[in-house]
């Protein structure tokens, strides 16, 4: 992925240097500028530079603020991973009851709805929903904020987690937990609205395959509550399918909030990347790439090992 990002990045038919330097530099400013970041060395070289500071745990600085981007990231990963959280708990909150009910009266109104609502989730561009809902909740009846994280007028709660909900529940501020959950609400919807549509898709199909067991059947024919069958039986033998998929929408979740952030102002890696590529701040974006796929990398390892928690026979 470093590779990857590097190479793309170093193609776009732009001048980090003189972006740095601004536009009323002159050109002794910009090719000092350019000895200065490096940018005067063959790419492969750069990379070698970049991957040796690296390792050493230093992602390069910014070149539009001149921080490091390290401690830039770190400020503003509590932020996403926060609205990342709550987007996946609401999907999964809603995905796996919709998946249950749609596989348990299949062919019925109740699932011609839900395989209607996941197909529109999925279809529907993230910035086109979130720009209608702006229009609607927030000019039209003005029912929950146009964005950012907390309301200027609110006091931020003391920095423990980074992530304001658990922030504001440690310290007791419960009226920043309100305010906090409140601008929390348009964006989280926005970024769970493709992993709701998919988790419920995943639980009805893996439902589906597990009811037609001959398994099912024979509890089923020893009297066993309808109810029993389904949570206890059915959904434990479909949970590795579901748990899968919610571990990689968690992870798409974390990746693919650029648009999200940026629409609606929220202080996190995301709106931060969304920054770079308009400022073609080379370092911030191979930087937070690189942070987004380690994380990415992360959770599926973290899935792997709980398939052990889920399926016994599973063994490493």
């Amino acid at each position: 992925m470093s590779v990857f990002i590097f190479i793309v990045t170093h193609m776009i038919p732009a001048d980090p240097a003189r972006v740095a330097a601004g536009q009323d530099a002159t050109i002794e400013m910009v090719e000092r500028i350019r000895v200065e970041m490096g940018l005067n060395k063959p790419l492969p070289v750069q990379y070698y530079i970049y991957i040796r500071n690296l390792l050493h745990g230093d992602f390069g600085r910014s070149i539009m603020s001149r921080k490091p981007i390290l401690d830039e990231l770190l400020y503003r990963f509590p932020a996403t991973i926060e609205l990342s959280l709550f987007s996946i708990i609401f999907s999964t909150c809603l995905g796996i009851p919709l998946g249950i009910i749609s596989a348990t009266r299949r062919n019925s109104v109740v699932d011609y709805t839900t395989r209607l609502i996941s197909m529109t989730g999925m279809i529907l561009p993230v910035f086109w929903v979130g720009l209608m809902l702006q229009l609607v909740f927030y000019k039209k009846l003005g029912v929950f904020p146009f964005g950012g994280r907390i309301s200027l007028t609110t006091e931020i709660p003391p920095h423990i987690t980074g992530m304001y909900l658990f922030d504001s529940l440690l310290s007791g501020q419960f009226h920043t937990f309100v305010d906090c959950l409140h601008h929390m609400v348009l964006p989280g919807f926005v970024l769970s609205n493709v992993s709701l549509a998919i988790i419920a898709r995943v639980t009805r199909s893996s439902m589906l395959d597990v009811l037609s067991k001959d398994y099912i059947r024979t509890v089923r024919a020893k009297g066993l509550a309808e109810r029993n069958v389904i949570y206890v039986h059915a959904l434990k033998n479909a949970g590795l399918a579901i748990m899968t998929v919610v571990g990689l929408r968690l992870g798409a979740i974390i990746a693919g909030a650029v648009i999200t952030e940026a629409i609606f102002n929220w202080p996190g890696i995301g709106s931060y990347i969304y920054k770079g590529i308009e400022n073609m701040d080379y370092p911030a974006i191979i930087g937070a790439t690189i942070i987004i796929s380690f994380l990415f990398a992360s959770l599926n390892f973290i899935i792997d090992i709980l398939y052990l928690l889920i399926d016994p026979r599973i063994k490493y």
